[in-house]
């Protein structure tokens, strides 16, 4: 009798990497935008600190603030022009080719920016060049928020969209953190004159080595199937952004409103707020502690915020922080004036994690919800940049302005914040919501 042994061949699985899948998708978010708004951020931080000394000098601080300012709010001009460029590419060719381009020319113009000789070595050149690299952030930056944005949305499950959606938003918070930690950490571990004379260079020139990173991160994602799918039907809009002018300008004018309180209230506290103290105060460390201890709560506070608009709505949370933008702005302004500056940190946590970061953690989400696949991309990056424009790319400069003009007091600037946050408010009450028909949908369905 014979007896025949089947012999079972096992196939091993293949090795998982170490990110996969959804958790790439987050990570590419989460590390592209970081790497991104590090580098944006950096330039905001020198600005108030170093530019208007080293590049922009004149016959008076208020001159070359201004013109330091100034040049800061040629990256957010070029934001626009960035997102419309992107938005048609996007649209048409994918999300992923397009953020791969932005993280590394926001790479190379910020290394350029640390190698610039200031005004003393090369005259008005060097402030010539300072804008040029200016304006390719602005583009590379213009490009970068929409794509990551939908990245990370359209590969969310439908219910979970603001919390996948908030880790493109928390790259903003985690991009601060860095910029404000590299300078911090040079202000500190060098003398005052070391830091003029080459420290401050050393985080511009760091970010070579970020983008290396973000770039094996970002090449392992591929695009959404739902983009996918529209891109192999050919049903790709030939002309998204004439779409999203013709068709879609309600929506547009809606997204631009709902910039327009969180940026602005963002710039008074991360760079005005910098040249505020130093000025009034003379102090130019309270200020750049308390944004690192807010920004490092906003890694956690931004998806908290975007998980609680996947179960309530965007709209309640939104409107919220809007009101607490205008209320905040006041208050902020009395105690930059007289409180004491080791209460600092807890005044900001206030208004950047309680007040705007329910703003802007279901941001991301919510501009995704308002605009159609076909011409999404275009859709919620004219409406991001543009509103960045208004609301906060001009917020430094013009908050310095109406400082003068106010006679050295500021209520003017809460008056002009008031006013941002009243256009927002209108905007978030005209805005469709469906993250809470999802929540009705899901509760009566328990």
């Amino acid at each position: 009798m014979s007896q025949t042994s089947a012999v079972k061949t096992i196939t091993p699985d293949p090795p998982r990497r170490f990110l996969d899948g959804k958790k790439r998708v987050l990570a590419s978010a989460f590390a592209g935008t970081t790497i991104e708004w590090y580098d944006f951020y950096l330039y905001g931080t020198a600005a108030a600190l170093i530019f208007n000394v080293q590049f922009f000098p004149s016959g008076s601080e208020l001159g070359s603030s201004l013109a330091a300012f100034a040049s800061l709010a040629v990256g957010f001009f070029a934001r626009p022009l960035g997102g419309i460029i992107a938005g048609h590419l996007g649209d048409r060719v994918g999300r992923k080719a397009l953020l791969v381009v932005s993280l590394l020319s926001m790479g190379i113009a910020s290394t350029l920016i640390g190698l610039v000789p200031n005004f003393n070595a090369i005259g008005w050149w060097a402030a010539a060049a300072l804008v040029v690299l200016r304006i390719v952030q602005g583009l590379s930056a213009g490009a970068e928020w929409g794509g990551s944005a939908l990245l990370s949305v359209e590969h969310a499950p439908p219910r979970k969209r603001g919390l996948f959606g908030s880790f493109t938003q928390i790259g903003s918070a985690a991009g601060m953190l860095l910029a404000t930690s590299a300078f911090f950490s040079v202000q500190t571990l060098l003398t005052p004159e070391q830091f003029e004379s080459f420290g401050w260079r050393i985080p511009f020139l760091a970010s070579a080595l970020l983008v290396a990173l973000g770039l094996w991160i970002r090449l392992g994602v591929s695009d959404a199937p739902e983009f996918q799918e529209l891109k192999d039907s050919g049903n790709v809009a030939k002309a998204p952004l004439r779409d999203v002018l013709t068709k879609h300008p309600r929506v547009l004018l809606v997204t631009i409103g709902l910039r327009l309180a969180q940026n602005s209230v963002f710039y008074l506290i991360t760079v005005y707020m910098l040249s505020y103290l130093a000025e009034n105060r003379d102090d130019s460390t309270a200020g750049v502690t308390a944004v690192m201890i807010a920004s490092a709560i906003g890694l956690f506070t931004g998806p908290l915020w975007g998980w609680i608009s996947d179960k309530v709505g965007r709209k309640r949370v939104t409107i919220g922080g809007i009101i607490g933008v205008a209320a905040f702005g006041w208050i902020f302004f009395a105690f930059l004036d007289a409180g004491p500056l080791a209460f600092l940190p807890i005044v900001v946590i206030l208004g950047m994690n309680l007040a705007h970061d329910a703003i802007y953690g279901p941001q991301a989400a919510w501009f995704a919800e308002q605009f159609p696949i076909e011409i999404r991309y275009s859709g919620v990056n004219m409406g991001y940049q543009l509103g960045t424009v208004i609301g906060g790319g001009i917020m430094p400069m013009v908050a310095a302005l109406l400082y003068v003009i106010g006679g050295h007091s500021p209520w003017l600037i809460c008056g002009y914040l008031t006013l941002l946050c009243l256009l927002s408010l209108i905007a978030a009450l005209a805005a469709k919501d469906p993250a809470r028909e999802l929540a009705i949908s899901a509760r009566a369905g328990d």
